[in-house]
């Protein structure tokens, strides 16, 4: 007799599909043809599929399983194999990877002949990702471009952008506001390239006085001064990887010299020593301002910039990829849960419609914290961030902004840039501006940086920044 058929009979099936479903662990029950004949709340929610796609469906019909996995389930059906505590990855029909942690038995009938299988699963597909990152985290890197999140067009130039550039050891430059996640490309970038088992040194050049930033980047000699003995600095501490200088524009003059006569020469000299040591470190340097702004106002030298510059990544503010907000919410609900331990499925629409209209001067890391001070608000059995979950200052600056759009609907005197920042009217008005004289002198980049009374260099850059072609 068939599996369904005898819990039909004697009555067991809706009591066994009511506990089933009550029960805070995926249930997977197939009959001896392997169609699914129980099919519970917590599986469909693990596995990301609906009641109705998989009940009455072949296992092979709807997952699929890598060639060195095969289904637990159909393992206890065909040899009556019992797995406890086994670890099984594989793949829905919309390609989603699922990793789950498994007890499945084989189900006898009074006769002993199998008539189905059953299937216990707990889901693990968030923690193994986050274990996979781990694991990469080769010379202190954690992040690679399976970390970095965002769909839209301008986010994706950047990541293809950064891919290519893996197979060389040029020097970048990495150019974005705070928070718009800077490192977390060098890292990849890092981990994609040929040095990924070479260290990844990380240094921001802002966080440490000029007198000590030298010796920590070179190293010292030994009675080069007072006490001083003999340390490597970070380019030999990164020989054969990637050194990240954050903030690039922090470092005083002199040192961007000593920096600069290092990457041409690809040696190194420590602080108190005569000698050059050849060093093989690929640099990648961070800035978070117009890196022609930086050289106008001497916060970088021209000469370095052009050294650093040989690649340029320009990393949009959130606020330009805003169609980006609902998978990076999504996916800082998935960490925190794990951390917290809590089961957070959503934002709100209202939620979402606040973070749409927000302009995030905090980039990335701004909404990363808002996500956690939320969930530090929910209270037990709530599963969903509400505006009363949302920070304070947070409400306060989106309600600002809202009455003041209410009390002018037109936008005020100047139409809808009245309420942009200075920053955001500026660079509108300068791509505008931009465009027009490009279009005056058919594109061409030499006579209209003429007409701007502008080097060439300076123009493409903008050219870059802006995403005029």
């Amino acid at each position: 007799m068939d599996l369904y058929q005898m819990l039909r009979l004697k009555g067991f099936e809706p009591v066994l599909r009511t506990i089933a479903d009550v029960v805070d662990m995926g249930v997977h029950i197939i009959n001896r043809e392997g169609l699914t004949v129980i099919y519970n709340r917590k599986m469909a929610e693990i596995e990301g599929m609906a009641y109705e796609d998989v009940i009455g469906k072949a296992i092979h019909d709807i997952f699929i399983f890598q060639e060195e996995s095969v289904s637990t389930l159909m393992e206890a059906l065909n040899k009556g194999t019992v797995s406890q505590n086994s670890k099984q990855t594989y793949f829905n029909q919309l390609g989603q990877e699922i990793t789950t942690i498994n007890d499945t038995y084989p189900l006898y009938d009074e006769d002993q002949k199998i008539i189905g299988a059953i299937e216990i699963a707990k889901d693990i597909t968030n923690l193994e990702r986050i274990i996979k990152n781990n694991i990469l985290n080769k010379g202190g890197t954690r992040y690679t471009f399976d970390s970095i999140i965002g769909a839209s067009d301008i986010f994706a130039e950047v990541i293809e952008a950064s891919k290519r550039v893996t197979r060389t050891s040029s020097s970048i430059l990495i150019v974005g506001e705070t928070g718009t996640g800077k490192e977390l490309f060098a890292q990849s970038i890092h981990n994609g390239s040929s040095r990924s088992s070479k260290p990844f040194i990380s240094q921001n050049c802002a966080s440490l006085p000029d007198s000590l930033i030298e010796s920590i980047l070179f190293g010292t000699k030994k009675g080069a001064f007072t006490g001083s003995i003999e340390r490597p600095g970070l380019f030999e501490q990164a020989e054969g990887g990637t050194l990240l200088l954050d903030e690039i524009n922090s470092l005083a003059p002199p040192l961007q010299a000593k920096l600069l006569r290092t990457l041409q020469e690809k040696t190194i000299r420590r602080v108190g020593d005569t000698k050059d040591k050849k060093m093989d470190v690929r640099v990648i340097a961070t800035i978070n301002e117009d890196p022609i702004e930086a050289i106008a106002n001497h916060h970088l030298r021209k000469d370095l910039y052009y050294r650093l510059s040989v690649v340029s990544l320009f990393i949009p503010p959130l606020r330009d990829r805003k169609e980006d907000i609902p998978l990076l919410a999504e996916s800082f609900i998935t960490k925190f849960n794990l951390l917290f331990d809590m089961a957070v499925k959503k934002v709100t629409p209202e939620v979402q419609e606040m973070f749409m209209k927000y302009d995030w001067p905090g980039n990335v890391r701004e909404l990363e914290h808002i996500i956690e001070g939320a969930m530090n608000l929910l209270e037990t059995g709530e599963n969903e961030i509400r505006p009363a979950h949302l920070p304070m200052l947070f409400k306060h600056k989106t309600q600002t902004k809202e009455q003041a759009a209410e009390k002018e609907p037109n936008g005020g005197e100047n139409g809808p840039d009245a309420f942009l920042s200075l920053e955001d009217y500026m660079n509108k008005t300068e791509r505008l501006y931009l465009k027009k004289i490009l279009d005056l002198h058919n594109g061409n980049v030499s006579q209209s940086a003429k007409a701007l009374d502008i080097s060439r260099q300076s123009l493409q850059y903008r050219l870059k920044k802006f995403r005029i072609k």
